[in-house]
């Protein structure tokens, strides 16, 4: 079982963990932000235009049989 560390301990180790932690810069932030922006508009339309497909073929199937 882990021995308990008081909360000011906790904080110095988590400010220096912190401290190593490599943040990402604005631009590169920005950059993934429209990549994930696209993606989600991709997938989207992707799933619509199948939905759409599918909901055809199914009608046209339960048409046809009555």
């Amino acid at each position: 079982m882990a021995s308990k560390t008081n909360p000011f301990t906790f904080l110095q180790q988590v400010r220096s963990e912190t401290s190593k932690v490599t943040w990402p810069s604005r631009r590169e932030t920005m950059i993934s932000t429209i990549m994930v922006l696209i993606m989600v508009f991709l997938a989207a339309l992707f799933f619509f235009v199948a939905d759409q497909a599918l909901g055809f073929v199914v009608g046209w199937i339960l048409n046809v049989g009555g």
